[in-house]
């Protein structure tokens, strides 16, 4: 064990690591790689949640395990089993986690039901989200609430959210340390939500939510399996506003995630 760890009791230990079977299954664990990435991370925002590890394409075999939860920061935090989105947005607090607080003006935490099958994750607030609180509610929003109203529910039955919460000045790209810092939070939601699909909006939240390069042009339409559930990567709404014509692939990709609904409710 390792120094920094040196608090942990083996119940702690064990604990953790029947915790990382259950989430990523008996063959399954995080790589090296992914891991010290996460933890580099983490560790300069001084948080960081056991949730947020997960498996990598080409994944080691569970006697790893050990030897990851070895490496894990002392300040790890461990979410508590039946926590709630209020109790995760409290604890997020006025964050000023990474540098993103610093030009800001609001936190987007995220809205909508608690208990929601289908989840929309976007890659972070732009400048109208940014000054209302709330995710997806500029031009690509609007478009976003359409595709949800053409599937048959409303905005209020789904939930949405972004990789990270805070405006990327200028809209750019979030950055590897904004989304290690700000994820174990989304991840959190993932877990009291329970979606049965997470819909990963665009390229950069695909990215971001699988630890990957993964093209969304190649990926979009094929459930992926993630944190117990579905992700079905598709094209962000911001861009089928410049490309009207990828309109029908998203709808040929909520198609599918419907087809999944139904069949969970048969």
């Amino acid at each position: 064990m390792t120094e920094k760890n040196a608090h942990l009791s083996q119940q702690q230990k064990e604990q953790m690591k029947e915790h990382l079977k259950r989430t990523y299954g008996e063959d399954a664990i995080v790589s090296k790689r992914a891991l010290t990435r996460r933890i580099a991370g983490a560790s300069k925002a001084r948080q960081f949640s056991s949730t947020a590890l997960r498996p990598t394409v080409a994944a080691p075999p569970l006697a790893s395990v050990g030897n990851a939860v070895d490496a894990l920061p002392i300040d790890l935090k461990q979410p508590a089993l039946n926590e709630t989105l209020q109790e995760i947005k409290k604890d997020l607090g006025d964050c000023t986690r990474c540098k993103l607080c610093k030009t800001r003006t609001n936190i987007v935490f995220g809205e909508g039901n608690e208990k929601a099958k289908i989840m929309f994750v976007g890659e972070g607030p732009g400048e109208t989200e940014d000054l209302n609180a709330r995710p997806f509610v500029g031009r690509a929003g609007q478009l976003l609430d359409k595709i949800i109203e053409a599937m048959g529910y409303k905005r209020e039955d789904v939930y949405i959210a972004n990789v990270v919460k805070c405006r990327p000045p200028g809209n750019r790209v979030p950055e590897p340390q904004e989304v290690a810092t700000c994820e174990p939070f989304l991840f959190r939601q993932i877990d009291v939500i329970k979606p049965s699909v997470v819909v990963a909006l665009g390229g950069t939240a695909l990215q971001s939510l699988l630890h990957s390069d993964a093209k969304i042009s190649k990926m979009r339409g094929k459930f992926v399996d993630y944190r117990g559930t579905k992700l079905m990567p598709t094209y962000h709404p911001a861009f089928l506003l410049r490309n009207p014509s990828a309109k029908k692939d998203v709808w040929d990709d909520m198609k599918v995630v419907l087809e999944l609904l139904k069949k969970e409710s048969a």
